[in-house]
C-alpha cells in the first residue's frame, strides 16, 4: 500500500549506516536524505517535508529520543523508526511511548530494513486513507478510489450518455443501487422520477400488480385504480433490483414491456404505452441461471446491453480506510459526538478482514462502535473477535515463534510504560518467566 516514492530522511552519526540505509531505500524506489545529527536533521525538517525519519538511538550531544519527541511535537504526520546498535527493551519501550513506529536493532540486513519501512509506510498510507475526509467530485457521490472503482465510474459516464438497458452485477451490499443512482441522475432522464423497485421482496402474486398497475375491482381489495411502478417512473428510470428472483411468469412480462414498451393494469385490456429507461441488478449469475433453465435468455440479452461489474469490498484495497473514515464522520455527526480515531491496529484489522457482507457491512460496524465506544479512540480490541484473529494472523504470518513472541512482549511491555509485573499478568505468566523470555529473546 505504502507510496515507493515516500520522502525519508536517515539520522546517523555513521557515515557506513547512512550509506547502508541510503543505498537500499533508494534501490527500492524511495526518495532518501541523510543527516549526520539531530540539529541537522531539525534544520532539514524545517524546510523539507518527510513521510519517515529513520534515526540512531545513541549519538554525540542530542540523541534520537529527542528527535523522536520534535517530530512528535512539531510533525504528526511523519512516521518515526528508531535503530539503534545498543538493543534493550526499555529502550525499545521508551522509543515507542514517544512515537517511534519501529525498533530496528543492528546490524540488519537490507531485507529486514525495507521490511519495517514497509510495515511503517503502510500504517500511515492506512492512517492517511482513514482520516482522509475530502470527496470525489468527479464520482457521483460514491466513495472509491482503487483502479476497479474507476472503471466503474468510466462505465457509468458512459452509460447515462445513453438510454440502453444496464444490467449491475456485484455481490450483496456492494451498492448496486447507488450506482444505477448515479447512472439515471447523470442522463437525460434526471427530471423524471427513479423507482427502485426490490424484486425478491415482493410476493410474485403482487409483483404484477406492483410493477404494473391495477383497476378498481381487479382482486379482492382492489377498492381503486392504482398505478404501478412503471407507469410512475413513465420517463425516467426503474431499477429492478434481484431480478434474478423473478418467477418465470413474471420475466415473460417484462420481456415484453422490453420489447414494446407496452404494458396493460391488472384487470385491463387496454394497452398502455410507456417510456420507461431499465437497470437490472442481481447478486446472482444469471448466464448460469440461463444454462439451468431458470432465467430466460432473450431477457438475459435484454437487459445485459451494459453490465457494470461492482467489486466485493475486499478488493478495493484502500478504499475501506476512506469508506470507513466516511461512515465515522457521518454517525458522529449524526450522533452529535467527537468523531472517534481508529488506531492503526484496527485500520490493519478493517483491511485484512474479508467483509462478506461488504460496504453494508463495514456501514453497520462502523455505526455500531460509534455508538458503543464511549472514549476518543477505537482500538482493535473492539472490534468482533473475527477481526481481531485475521490481523494476527496477517501479521504473524511469515516469523518464526520466536520472532513473534519477542514482538508481542515489545508490545505487551510498551503499552505497559515497562511495567513488567503488569507486562507478566497481560502475557499470562509470572515475572520471573517473562524475565527469563527476556533473557532468552536478547531483550534484557
Amino acid at each position: 500500500m505504502q507510496d515507493k516514492g515516500a520522502t525519508i530522511l536517515a539520522v546517523d552519526d555513521s557515515a557506513a549506516t547512512l550509506e547502508v540505509i541510503s543505498r537500499n531505500l533508494a534501490a527500492a524506489g524511495y526518495e532518501v536524505h541523510t543527516r549526520g545529527s539531530v540539529e541537522e536533521a531539525g534544520a532539514f525538517l524545517d524546510e523539507t517535508p518527510v513521510d519517515l525519519i529513520i534515526t540512531d538511538y545513541k549519538m554525540p550531544r542530542a540523541n534520537g529520543l529527542e528527535l523522536i519527541k520534535h517530530v512528535r511535537d512539531n510533525f504528526r504526520d511523519t512516521e518515526i523508526m528508531m535503530i539503534t546498535g545498543y538493543p534493550s527493551v526499555s529502550g525499545a519501550v521508551e522509543a515507542m511511548r514517544d512515537g517511534a513506529g519501529e525498533y530496528l536493532a543492528k546490524p540488519f540486513t537490507g531485507e529486514e530494513l525495507l521490511a519495517a519501512v514497509r510495515r511503517i509506510l503502510d500504517k500511515q498510507a492506512r492512517r492517511r486513507a482513514a482520516h482522509d475526509e475530502k470527496q470525489e467530485a468527479g464520482n457521483f457521490g460514491i466513495i472509491g478510489d482503487c483502479a476497479e472503482m474507476q472503471a466503474v465510474f468510466a462505465l457509468i459516464r458512459k452509460a447515462s450518455r445513453t438510454s440502453a438497458n444496464v444490467f449491475i452485477s456485484g455481490e450483496s451490499g456492494t451498492g448496486k443501487e447507488l450506482v444505477a443512482r448515479a447512472v439515471h441522475y447523470n442522463s437525460d432522464r434526471r427530471a423524471f422520477a427513479f423507482v427502485p423497485v426490490n424484486c425478491s421482496a415482493i410476493p410474485d402474486t403482487l409483483l404484477e400488480s406492483e410493477l404494473f398497475g391495477h383497476v378498481k375491482g381487479a382482486f379482492t381489495g382492489a377498492k381503486e385504480s392504482r398505478a404501478g411502478f412503471f407507469e410512475i417512473a413513465n420517463g425516467g428510470t426503474i431499477f429492478l433490483d434481484e431480478i434474478g428472483d423473478a418467477s418465470p411468469s413474471m420475466q415473460a412480462k417484462l420481456l415484453r414491456v422490453m420489447q414494446s414498451k407496452e404494458f396493460s393494469m391488472v384487470g385491463s385490456s387496454r394497452i398502455r404505452t410507456v417510456d420507461t429507461r431499465i437497470i437490472a441488478a442481481s447478486h446472482k449469475n444469471l448466464r448460469h441461471l440461463v444454462d439451468q433453465g431458470l432465467f430466460r435468455e432473450d431477457l438475459f440479452y435484454r437487459i445485459h446491453v451494459i453490465e457494470i461489474r461492482l467489486p466485493s469490498l475486499a478488493e478495493r484495497g484502500d478504499d475501506i480506510l476512506m469508506l470507513a473514515s466516511h461512515f465515522l464522520h457521518k454517525f458522529a455527526t449524526d450522533m452529535n459526538r467527537e468523531v472517534p480515531r481508529l488506531t492503526d491496529e484496527a485500520l490493519e484489522a478493517l483491511q485484512q478482514y474479508a467483509w462478506p457482507g461488504n460496504v453494508r457491512e463495514l456501514e453497520n460496524l462502523l455505526q455500531r462502535l460509534v455508538i458503543i465506544c464511549d472514549g476518543p479512540v477505537i482500538d482493535v480490541t473492539d472490534l468482533p473477535e473475527s477481526m481481531r484473529f485475521t490481523i494476527t494472523r496477517s501479521r504473524h504470518g511469515d516469523k518464526t515463534l520466536a520472532e513473534v513472541e519477542a514482538e508481542h512482549i515489545r508490545s505487551v511491555l510498551a503499552r505497559t510504560g515497562d511495567n513488567k509485573t503488569r507486562a507478566a499478568e497481560i502475557l499470562g505468566i509470572d515475572r520471573k518467566t517473562l524475565r527469563e523470555k527476556l533473557k532468552r529473546l536478547g531483550l534484557g
